[in-house]
């Protein structure tokens, strides 16, 4: 059952991400990676919530493990991270980077305090 669950998280999650990057690359453009930057914030703030919810192994399974897990991505930050470095924009790479993960710590820690206020 478990597996199910992370299953019909990641259905979700994975066309969520797509739909977001493209919607990103639109409004935006594509000289920064603003859809990958947007699902990684708010999938941290989303973890958190429900890390902090405590909510039972059935919901973390389906949103903390299916959902975050297919909407974040770890590998296509890095491979932005790359290409804006090899592209001459090392600036832009390293303010991606570091503000990937500050704004990734801040949501998660955002998300947990609101997922603890929600539970108590």
């Amino acid at each position: 059952m478990i597996g199910l669950l992370v299953v019909l998280g990641a259905a979700v999650g994975a066309p969520l991400r797509f739909a977001t990057d493209r919607f990103a690359q639109a409004w935006f453009g594509t000289a920064f990676p603003w859809g990958t930057f947007a699902v990684n914030v708010v999938g941290s703030f989303v973890l958190g919530a429900v890390v902090g919810a405590a909510v039972s192994p059935e919901l973390f399974a389906l949103v903390g493990t299916g959902f975050c897990g297919a909407l974040t991505t770890y590998s296509t930050f890095g491979l932005d991270t790359v290409v804006l470095a090899e592209g001459e924009r090392r600036g832009a790479a390293a303010l991606y980077a570091v503000g990937s993960v500050v704004a990734g710590l801040v949501a998660a820690g955002l998300g947990l305090l609101l997922g603890t206020a929600l539970a108590a």
